[in-house]
C-alpha cells in the first residue's frame, strides 16, 4: 500500500507532529507498505500564483486581514510545491496540517484522505495576544474546519476535549475520530539519579499560551516559602525576554536556567525530577506524555488533553490555568514527598508506555490505513489479523 505522510513542517521542526511521523517510516518498513513524507521547506516563499477556492465559504471577505492573506499565499505555495514534487498515485494521503489537507484534495482529487488536526492555530494565536476571538482571523480560520470535513474521508483529532472544541465548526463532529500521538519508546531512556535539590523541567516554545509567567510566579512563591529548587526551561520563542524579565523582578533568575531550543531535550530529560508545563490551552500536550516516559512527576493545568493524560493524584497534578497558589502548593507537595513523586512517575510511566507507545498508534493506524486498501477483500483481513501479535 503507497502511503504519503503530508506535513506542513519539515519532520524536524520541534513539536507534537515530529514526535511521532519521522518514526513512522521505520515502523512500516515491508513489503506490504510504502510510506512517502512530503513538507514544505522553510525558503519556499511567493511561489504560488494560481487562485485560491474553498467549496463552503468564500474566504475573500476576510481578505483585508493580514494573517488571512499571508494563510493564503502559504497555501498556494505548498500547492504549487506539491504539484512541482509529487508526481506519483498514492493509495492514501495522511496530512497532519489543515493547510495540507486542502492542497492535497485539490492536486490529488481522487486519492482517499485521510486527516488529522493536532491543534488550533486560533486559538493559539487568540492566547499569545496575536488575533482578536470573534475577529476575522478567528472567524476565517475556524471556517477551515467545515471545509476540512467536507473534503476529507476520515477527520481525526488527537484528544476527545479537541474534538469538543471542533464541535461547533462542524456538520457531524461524531463521525470524528480520535487518536493521540504516538512515540518511540527506544528514545525514552529513564536513569535512576538522586538530585538533593529538585529539578524542576518545562519544555515548549515560549509564549503566552503555556503559561510560563505563571510557572514563574509559582515559583517565586516556593522560594518565599524558604523551598529549594532549581528550575530548567528549554525552548525559545518571542516571549523569552519578557520572561526573563519577570524572572529577575519576581527574584528567582538564579534558580532559573533558560537553555533555548535544544534539540533532543529527551537526552538530558531523565536527570531531572518533575516536569510542570501550566498551559493556557493544548489539544494534545505530547511533551507530557515524553516526561512521562522519562519517568517525571507530572504537574500540568486541567484543561485539553493534559487532562486526558494525567489522573489527578494517581500519575500526576492537575491544577486550574492561571492559579500560581494552587501550582505552587503542587510543586511543593511532589518536591517534599520523594516517595509519592516516585508513584506519580512510576503510575505515569506505566500508562504512557501502554497507551502512547509508537507500537500501539502504529497498529491503529495500519487498522485505519486497510479500511482504503485498493484491493480489500481477503489480503486485507489476513493483514488486519496479524496487526496485534507484531512485536512492542
Amino acid at each position: 500500500m503507497r502511503l504519503l505522510q503530508a506535513l506542513f513542517f519539515p519532520p524536524e521542526q520541534p513539536g507534537g507532529v515530529s514526535s511521532m511521523i519521522p518514526y513512522l517510516q521505520e515502523r512500516f518498513s515491508s513489503a506490504r507498505w510504502e510510506m512517502e513524507l512530503f513538507s514544505l521547506p522553510k525558503r519556499i516563499r511567493n511561489k504560488g500564483k494560481e487562485d485560491v477556492v474553498f467549496e463552503t465559504f468564500d474566504w475573500t471577505i476576510y481578505s483585508e486581514s493580514p494573517i488571512v492573506t499571508k494563510y493564503i499565499q502559504t497555501y498556494k505555495d505548498y500547492r504549487w510545491w506539491a504539484k512541482m514534487r509529487l508526481n506519483k498515485p498514492y493509495d492514501l494521503i495522511h496530512s497532519h496540517h489543515p493547510l495540507v489537507g486542502m492542497v492535497m484534495k485539490e492536486v490529488f482529487p481522487d486519492t482517499p484522505l485521510v486527516q488529522t488536526i493536532h491543534s488550533s492555530y486560533e486559538r493559539e494565536l487568540i492566547l499569545n495576544g496575536k488575533i482578536e476571538r470573534g475577529g476575522l482571523e478567528d472567524q476565517f480560520l475556524t471556517s477551515l474546519y467545515r471545509e476540512l470535513e467536507h473534503k476529507t474521508d476520515i477527520l481525526m483529532t488527537v484528544s476527545h476535549s479537541f474534538r469538543q472544541y471542533l464541535a461547533p465548526f462542524l456538520d457531524h463532529p461524531e463521525h470524528v475520530r480520535v487518536l493521540p500521538n504516538g512515540f518511540d519508546e527506544k528514545r525514552f531512556k529513564p536513569i535512576a539519579h538522586e538530585n538533593e535539590v529538585a529539578q524542576l523541567i518545562t519544555v515548549c516554545r515560549l509564549v503566552p499560551a503555556k503559561g510560563l509567567d505563571t510557572l514563574l510566579k509559582a515559583c517565586a512563591l516556593l522560594k518565599q516559602r524558604g523551598q529549594a529548587y532549581v528550575l530548567h526551561i528549554i525552548g525559545d520563542g518571542p516571549s523569552r525576554t519578557d520572561l526573563e524579565d519577570l524572572a529577575k523582578k519576581l527574584g528567582i533568575y538564579e534558580e532559573t536556567i533558560f537553555y533555548g531550543y535544544t534539540l533532543h531535550p529527551e537526552e538530558f530529560m531523565p536527570f531531572f525530577d518533575i516536569f510542570v508545563l501550566p498551559s493556557r490551552a493544548e489539544a494534545f500536550g505530547s511533551v507530557f506524555a515524553e516526561a512521562a516516559l522519562c519517568w517525571l512527576a507530572l504537574v500540568g493545568t486541567d484543561i485539553g488533553g493534559i487532562a486526558e493524560q494525567i489522573e489527578d493524584g494517581v500519575n500526576g497534578l492537575l491544577v486550574p490555568p492561571e492559579n500560581e497558589k494552587l501550582l505552587a502548593d503542587a510543586l511543593e507537595k511532589v518536591i517534599n514527598d520523594p516517595s509519592y513523586r516516585y508513584e506519580l512517575a512510576r503510575t505515569g510511566w506505566e500508562k504512557a508506555k501502554t497507551q502512547y507507545s509508537l507500537s500501539h498508534i502504529v497498529n491503529e493506524l495500519k487498522k485505519l490505513y486497510l479500511e482504503f486498501q485498493p484491493e480489500n477483500s481477503v489480503e486485507s483481513m489476513s493483514q488486519l489479523s496479524v496487526l496485534p501479535n507484531e512485536p512492542e
